[in-house]
């Protein structure tokens, strides 16, 4: 028996495979078929009728979505009578529906309408539309040509509480009850949270007794939101405008990741159990899985959906956990291609530089890190003390990056570009990073006893003996001020207090390490200020005064004000000045600098003001975070590789796990109540003499229990989308009246 099927669609012959029904036939020969009720990931019904057609031979106008295809059937689809009846089943589907996005959409003009009982301002229901004001409805009645058809209007004044439900927005008057939010979320997602409630001319979408989502079994994963033909299903808090990306409103998290790793799926992974699989997902954009893990400002979590109903997903602490259980399975699909015989020298061993250096080593270049300190990882090693990041993590990853076929030299500084070039290299990526410390500007900050927190860190870090004291200041309120707190304590310090010139409110820092130096015995003192610094008997005196919040300042925090009256003098036997670093470049790299002194670089290609230098990382940015150094390395060295012949194309597979689960099913106990898993740690007596690393890693258990957390709304990715008509079809029956 033959698999394939000949048949013809409008005088075109096309071959479907056997099963095929009319409508996915027309699809793929080209021919569009308006429908409402289709969807391609669910089962057709053929519930809206819009997709009748002409068959030869056969009685009726049957439905193309439901029909399938015969061997030599001749079809027909756009005829003068299909076209009535198409008008007239849109008509009544749209007797009950406001017609907003009829009246006002991408026309470019707006206008009241007298259909609509709500007298909803239209200017605004086009700011909310999920399809930036081209609905799939609005579309559809476009391409059917609905203008001078009378619409008779009856409102369903159905209740509409968009402040009931955390993060989806149900507004049924917009319905047309086309079922494919319950079929998505029964059929497929396995959950069926919302279904037909009542019976015939009073049958609407509803949970069971009109119980709030989250009460329903609800896991609020956004397919419904993403099959939805008309809005009446939106994502809460978003506004949708056109130069906003989808995916930023409907997988925050992925899209909040500078290195665009792929979070939905590897938590998803993780939650299953699949540890190697989504290790080899990190891996696919990142080479410091396990640096991340642990000093990650995570900005995933930060935008990650599950916060409207409690907390966040542990998104670094599970990253943390599979690369802490590396077995080197990702490495099976992990290309290297073959030596170009193109030469790149990398200025500077921090994240930056060792990304970018590897993906253009793995590209086939011969690449060499030229590095200042007498140890690999730039800030990663100098910037970030062992209790946060151990050094065998960051020279375990280090060491992959070598085996990928990076050379990297210690202990060498380089001055001029000019020398790298001279040496026969083809391209320079310029990553020295931030490390020179900002005094504290006032008298007496040079003092003996007086650090700047980048060189205090650093050489702690590398090993140097640094004497403080017992009595140690810290001015600053970033994390290199909690950092250099936190080490004065494992120096030997007795006593460490942070000055903040703001409130807690305002501080940068992250929330977690703030709490990790209360809990440590630190001590802030806000609205703290500075005013000059001398010496006294052997130790330092320190002016400071009270401040108080005025208005806003560029950052958008409140601008600290002094507090007339308020110095008095406290001694110290040492302070440590943490309040910014900036790059140090030298004359000689002949690249234009701008302010902070940091390098001028495209921001798509990181291409500096010479021919063949980039730069990237905090050489670039200022002081940043080590995932947006990464994202910076992975861009130059796609752009270096297209300059020295390459495709640029640095992206890889390394798992064949590539879809999120299709069945969420139901959760035993609260979904919406879940609670976050807490990391465990060591407690501050057994650490605050020594470098241990406090944060112990989340149990087995509790990773997978956080996986079981997620929402899964990068299933919403994996759902296809709509049939859509032909831009040209719809063409020349925009802007006319409904």
């Amino acid at each position: 028996m033959a698999d394939t099927i000949r048949l013809t669609i409008d005088g075109i012959n096309t071959e479907v495979a056997k099963g095929t029904t009319v409508l996915q036939a027309a699809q793929e020969a080209g021919v569009y078929i308006p429908t409402l009720c289709y969807h391609p990931n669910l089962q057709p019904y053929g519930g809206c009728r819009l997709c009748i057609v002409e068959i030869a031979g056969m009685r009726g106008l049957p439905t193309a979505c439901t029909t399938p295809v015969a061997e030599g059937m001749q079809v027909t689809t756009n005829t003068p009578q299909l076209q009535e009846l198409r008008r007239s089943f849109l008509q009544l589907i749209l007797t009950e529906h406001p017609n907003a996005c009829l009246t006002c959409h991408r026309r470019q003009r707006c206008r009241p309408y007298d259909i609509c009982l709500r007298n909803v301002d239209v200017t605004e229901r086009c700011v909310s539309c999920p399809n930036n004001g081209q609905c799939e409805l609005q579309c559809v009645a476009d391409y059917i040509g609905m203008q001078e058809v009378p619409l008779p209007y009856h409102y369903k004044d159905l209740p509409v509480d968009y402040t009931r439900e955390p993060l989806i927005k149900r507004d049924y008057n917009l319905c047309i009850l086309c079922g494919r939010c319950v079929q998505m979320c029964a059929e497929v997602r396995g959950i069926g949270a919302v279904s037909f409630i009542n019976r015939g001319f009073e049958t609407v979408v509803g949970t069971a007794y009109d119980r709030p989502l989250q009460d329903s079994g609800c896991r609020f994963c956004g397919a419904c939101v993403e099959v939805c033909p008309t809005g009446a299903l939106m994502d809460a808090g978003a506004e949708y405008l056109p130069e906003r990306v989808p995916e930023e409103l409907a997988v925050p998290c992925r899209y909040a990741c500078p290195a665009n790793i792929n979070v939905p799926l590897y938590v998803y992974l993780i939650g299953e159990g699949k540890y190697q699989e989504a290790l080899a997902v990190i891996r696919e954009k990142v080479p410091f899985p396990g640096v991340l893990g642990r000093v990650c400002i995570h900005p995933c979590e930060e935008a990650c959906r599950r916060a409207a109903l409690n907390d966040p997903i542990s998104i670094r602490f599970m990253k943390r956990f599979v690369a802490d259980r590396d077995e080197g399975v990702w490495k099976r699909y992990s290309r290297h291609l073959p030596q170009t015989g193109k030469k790149v020298a990398v200025v500077g061993s921090g994240p930056a530089g060792l990304t970018a250096g590897y993906y253009l080593a793995k590209a086939g270049h011969a690449v060499t890190v030229y590095e200042q300190f007498s140890k690999a990882g730039g800030m990663m090693r100098v910037g970030i003390p062992d209790y946060r990041l151990p050094p065998e993590i960051l020279d375990g990853e280090i060491a992959v990056i070598q085996e990928a076929g990076v050379d990297i030299r210690l202990n060498t500084r380089i001055e001029s570009v000019d020398d790298l070039f001279e040496r026969g290299y083809h391209a320079v990526f310029l990553g020295p990073g931030a490390h020179r410390g900002m005094t504290l500007g006032v008298e007496g900050d040079d003092l003996p006893g007086v650090y700047d927190g980048a060189s205090f860190l650093r050489d702690a870090n590398l090993g140097f003996k640094v004497n403080l004291g017992n009595k140690v200041a810290v001015i600053g309120g970033g994390n290199v001020a909690i950092d250099s707190a936190r080490v004065a304590l494992r120096l030997g310090a007795k006593e460490v207090n942070i000055l903040y010139r703001r409130t807690r409110r305002e501080m940068p820092a992250s929330p977690e390490e703030v709490e990790a130096a209360l809990e440590e015995g630190i001590k802030i003192e806000f609205l703290a200020g500075h005013l000059k610094v001398r010496r006294q008997n052997d130790r330092l005196v320190l002016t400071r005064n009270d401040m108080e919040l005025g208005e806003p300042d560029a950052s958008g925090r409140r601008r600290p004000v002094p507090v007339k009256g308020s110095e008095r003098d406290i001694e110290y036997d040492a302070i440590i000045g943490a309040i910014g670093q900036r790059p140090d470049i030298p004359e000689h790299f002949k690249v234009k600098t701008g302010r902070g002194n940091t390098i001028l670089a495209d921001d798509a290609t990181l291409a500096t003001s010479r021919e063949g230098v980039w730069a990237g990382g905090d050489a670039v940015t200022g002081p940043d975070s080590v995932i947006r150094a990464i994202a910076a390395g992975r861009r130059a060295a796609s752009t270096i590789d297209k300059y020295l012949g390459g495709s640029g194309a640095i992206d890889e597979e390394l798992t064949r796990e590539r879809s999120i689960g299709i069945c969420a099913g139901l959760t035993a106990g609260e979904f919406h109540g879940m609670p976050r898993v807490n990391m465990p740690c060591l407690p501050p007596e057994k650490v605050i003499h020594n470098f241990k690393e406090v944060e112990l890693g989340l149990p087995e258990d509790g990773t997978i229990a956080e996986g079981k957390r997620c929402f899964q709304c990068g299933f919403r990715s994996q759902i296809a989308p709509a049939p859509r008509p032909p831009a040209a079809a719809r063409s020349d029956r925009v802007g006319d009246a409904v």
